[in-house]
């Protein structure tokens, strides 16, 4: 396992077009870390500046203290996973799984050991002969991760490594990875653009926009408490609400909103009592006359999801979206009392 520190680095591919702002990183040893962003915010210039495929402009990339900004990729002892597999259709699933290992001198029978338990880990044991061609695209993305297992790197970099793949199957990698990853007690770095990904797989997400990290903690951390707007809308839907502070006090903090007066059990930021009120639509609950911060709404409209339904609610025009778990019967015009726990209204610059 293997530890990776990040300082200072920048790049930019074109003068006064930064695609990185120096910014500092640590991955823990054994860490399943992901970088979650937009296209475009600097996450795969990232990762590949980790890799040792991109030099920065700035900064230092060291692995368990030692520096190795400067060292060539096939030094590193990294191995990457591709948004699109990169296998070799004339080889078989043997001869790709090898082929790292070949190119660094392994010879049998310590390369067919490696080989061999590389595709025994993503459960492709009997699938030596095949050609990728024959393959699903999940078994094709399993057979390019057994290719970066194989050669036993310090660190594992996925690059969108599951865009390429319908949802189920989707599903099923994210397990597959995390499952692999911490069996190996690997060190992992892994980009995506989807927040079902990094919630449901990462330790800890950096979120980065425009370059720089917004910030940086474990799944639950960050949907529960983001530290601004982009990082809140980003990790999920949201309802945000203009506020004012009326008083401050110890886990008490009571704003004056567009739907009244709501009591939340969080601190809100420094500075200006003008505050934005942020509130899943999962939080919010239909009923509960008598609930700390409740208010009267009308349904304007709604979608049927099976489970859940999604409504569009009207409280003195200010105009919020619910998710209600465990569906009930109801129409437009319908006239409700919702209300919002003290721990779930999140108060944003």
């Amino acid at each position: 396992m293997t530890t990776v520190d990040i300082k200072g680095i920048s790049k930019q591919y074109l003068p006064g077009n930064p695609v990185l702002l120096p910014l500092d990183l640590c991955v823990n040893s054994g860490e399943l870390f992901f970088l979650l962003g937009p296209s475009g915010c600097g996450k795969s210039t990232m990762l590949r500046i980790i890799a040792g495929f991109v030099k920065p402009d700035t900064g230092t990339v060291s692995f368990d203290r030692q520096d190795i900004t400067d060292m060539p990729p096939e030094k590193r002892q990294t191995a990457m996973v591709f948004q699109n597999y990169a296998l070799w259709p004339h080889m078989t699933v043997y001869e790709n799984v090898a082929f790292g290992l070949n190119a660094a001198g392994v010879k049998n029978p310590e390369l067919d050991r490696s080989v061999k338990a590389a595709l025994e880990t993503v459960q492709l044991g009997g699938y030596h002969d095949r050609k990728p061609t024959s393959l699903s695209g999940g078994q094709q993305q399993r057979v390019a991760l057994a290719r970066a297992l194989a050669v036993n790197p310090k660190i594992l970099l996925l690059d969108e490594p599951l865009s390429n793949l319908d949802a189920r199957l989707r599903d099923s990698m994210r397990v597959e990875i995390r499952r692999i990853c911490k069996e190996r007690h690997l060190t992992a770095i892994y980009v995506t653009h989807d927040r079902k990904e990094a919630l449901s797989m990462a330790d800890r997400i950096a979120v980065i926009d425009k370059g720089a990290i917004q910030q940086i903690g474990t799944p639950e951390d960050l949907y529960r408490r983001p530290a601004n707007r982009f990082v809140a809308s980003f990790l999920g839907e949201c309802n945000f609400i203009s506020g004012t502070v009326i008083s401050r006090g110890e886990n008490k903090t009571v704003v004056e909103t567009g739907i009244g007066t709501l009591t939340s059990a969080l601190s809100p930021p420094e500075g200006d009592a003008k505050i934005t009120v942020l509130i899943r639509p999962e939080n919010i609950l239909i009923g509960g006359d008598s609930a700390p911060n409740s208010f009267d709404a009308a349904i304007e409209n709604g979608v049927f999801l099976g489970e859940t339904a999604v409504w569009n609610i009207n409280s003195n025009r200010c105009r919020l979206t619910v998710t209600e778990l465990g569906t009930r019967p109801r129409t437009s015009g319908d006239k409700c009392r919702f209300s919002i726990a003290a721990e779930n209204i999140v108060l944003l610059k």
